[in-house]
């Protein structure tokens, strides 16, 4: 089957490239022509994925039409900004597999990544590519295990065939809710790590938001018929587990400027920032318990300091585990 990655960010950039080295054709589209041009003569994407050359089998393209005439589409897009690229070009979605690789929830619609593919492009095939990855590593060929979900089994599994590499192993799932909430909530108890270890409050304090913001995903995931086990796998608690320990996570790094100065310029796409919000609503209306992802809200949106949430996490009343 043919691939196509739409979208030439740092990640959309290391998955053509991962995929490209196996020797099969690799179109990566971007929507600045002129980063196109710069690709295609320099053999790196230099803006970035700075020093990972593009095999020759992958081809930057800026027609979007031509890069989806490929089977697969990976959408290595920003959340925010899914809905909006489905919709201006509807046509061309139809009995494509549409691979999701973003991770959030829509602000407008609340909806995750394979919802909002189905209500903009209702004749393709939803998919999920979720995991513990940061893409310079997957661009330099280090080992990485992925979770890909769809709830169409065949599709899922011939997919999960044609993106696996010797150095990229994808996991199969049907548990969309599960795999989506993972990958989109892990986001926001990245920045509030980020948060603790930036205001000093130590590694105890990060340890303490990891589990107890596991415990969030978990309340909120099966709320929405997830199922247990798909969190504790690659795309929730392994997803957890990185973006809360590495600064090459843009939202724990995003974080860590926040704890530290108490405020933070957004240097890149930190999907956590509009998640938290979206998630934080919806908790309030469906009457779901979501402390840590209500307080970093509440400091994204000014509402409260790092020490305000931080002080107000700590005097909620003492509960068993």
């Amino acid at each position: 089957m043919s691939l196509a990655v739409l979208g030439a960010g740092a990640f959309g950039t290391a998955l053509a490239v991962a995929l490209a080295r196996e020797g099969d054709p690799v179109r990566l589209w971007a929507r600045d022509p002129e980063q196109v041009r710069t690709m295609s003569e320099a053999r790196e994407n230099a803006e970035r994925l700075p020093g990972v050359a593009l095999p020759d089998t992958v081809e930057p393209v800026a027609d979007l039409a031509r890069a989806a005439e490929a089977e697969i589409l990976l959408l290595s897009v920003p959340m925010q900004s899914l809905s909006q690229f489905l919709k201006a070009a509807p046509n061309l979605w139809p009995g494509k597999q549409l691979v999701a690789c973003c991770k959030g929830v829509d602000l407008s619609s609340g909806l995750g990544p394979s919802g909002v593919i189905a209500a903009a492009a209702p004749g393709a095939v939803p998919a999920l590519l979720s995991g513990p990855s940061f893409a310079i590593d997957i661009a330099h060929g280090l080992p990485t295990a992925l979770t890909l979900a769809s709830t169409d089994e065949s599709a899922a599994k011939a997919m999960q065939e044609r993106l696996s590499t010797p150095v990229l192993r994808l996991y199969r799932s049907t548990d969309m809710a599960g795999v989506e909430l993972g990958g989109a909530l892990k986001n926001v108890i990245a920045i509030a790590c980020g948060m603790a270890i930036g205001a000093g409050l130590g590694e105890s304090a990060r340890a303490a938001l990891m589990t107890r913001g596991y415990a969030e995903i978990l309340r909120l995931a099966m709320a929405r018929g997830a199922q247990r086990d798909t969190l504790a796998g690659l795309s929730g608690l392994g997803d957890l587990v990185l973006t809360c320990t590495s600064e090459k996570s843009r939202n724990y790094a995003y974080g860590l400027r926040l704890g530290k100065a108490g405020k933070a310029e957004t240097l890149a796409t930190t999907e956590g920032i509009a998640t938290a919000r979206a998630v934080s609503a919806l908790a309030a209306r469906e009457g779901l318990e979501m402390p840590i992802t209500t307080a970093i809200a509440a400091v994204l949106d000014g509402s409260w300091t790092v020490e305000q949430a931080a002080d107000a996490l700590l005097a909620r009343p003492l509960r068993p585990e």
